[in-house]
């Protein structure tokens, strides 16, 4: 019984504690200072949005991506009927390995103006499609307002397919503020990088515990190399989230 209580008073605590968290905007812009390249970074829940530089628009690289599931499962001829082989030959590789053929076909079959649409649902104020997709403009505001609660925006019959393909990322692609998610958490995201340059690291995501909802946007421009990027999305993350 007294174990039972115990739980008990764990359920009631650990929404509330989630609740008053706040991340540690300080110490992650003092240590990007020290990191070569550009970097802006963002953190938003229900009630709050943190961060720096969370106007700077910056080309998004296969970030995009994730706008273009969710406009393609928008779409009047898709978002009524189960999803067919062919649907899923295009979005499963475009998401969970970045395919950038397949992200191709799907931006040509939905068309920049539906992912402008899209953009403006969501409430993007300086989100810019470009003709090239991985050029259009996002910034790390625009970012977490949109995975804070981006299963909203995509039909309900659709919603568990999408969140499980932005859940299983591959394994080789779960590099930067992947590897630094708090226990108890789970990470639905997309990154995006510039052919592994280090000219464009990006990493967007949703945290999801019970009812708790962590939106997060790290994007870096100019660094020395791929890695070095990775680790500062990573360095970034690690210190935003702590205590979470």
């Amino acid at each position: 019984m007294r174990r039972l209580a115990a739980c008990a008073l764990l359920a009631l605590l650990w929404p509330a504690q989630a609740h008053a968290w706040t991340p540690h905007i300080a110490a992650a812009a003092e240590w990007a200072k020290t990191r070569q390249g550009s970097i802006t970074f963002a953190v938003r829940t229900d009630e709050h949005l943190w961060g720096r530089g969370l106007d700077r628009q910056v080309p998004s690289a296969s970030v995009f991506k994730a706008m273009l599931l969710t406009t393609y499962l928008r779409r009047a001829s898709v978002r009524h009927r189960d999803l067919t082989d062919a649907d899923r030959a295009l979005l499963r590789p475009m998401i969970r390995r970045s395919d950038n053929v397949a992200a191709t076909r799907v931006r040509d079959i939905v068309g920049n103006a539906a992912v402008v649409r899209l953009a403006h649902r969501v409430g993007m104020t300086r989100f810019r499609i470009a003709q090239i997709w991985g050029l259009s403009q996002i910034t790390a505001r625009d970012q977490t307002r949109y995975f804070l609660h981006i299963d909203r925006f995509v039909p309900k019959r659709h919603r568990g397919y999408a969140m499980r393909l932005l859940r299983t990322i591959v394994p080789s692609q779960r590099w930067g503020f992947a590897q630094v998610i708090p226990e108890g958490w789970t990470l639905y995201f997309k990154g995006g990088w510039g052919s592994g340059t280090g000219a464009v690291d990006h990493q967007v995501g949703l945290l999801e515990r019970g009812e708790d909802r962590v939106a997060i946007a790290v994007l870096t421009l100019n660094s020395p190399s791929h890695d070095y990027g990775k680790a500062t999305l990573r360095g970034v993350a690690r210190r935003l989230l702590r205590g979470l």
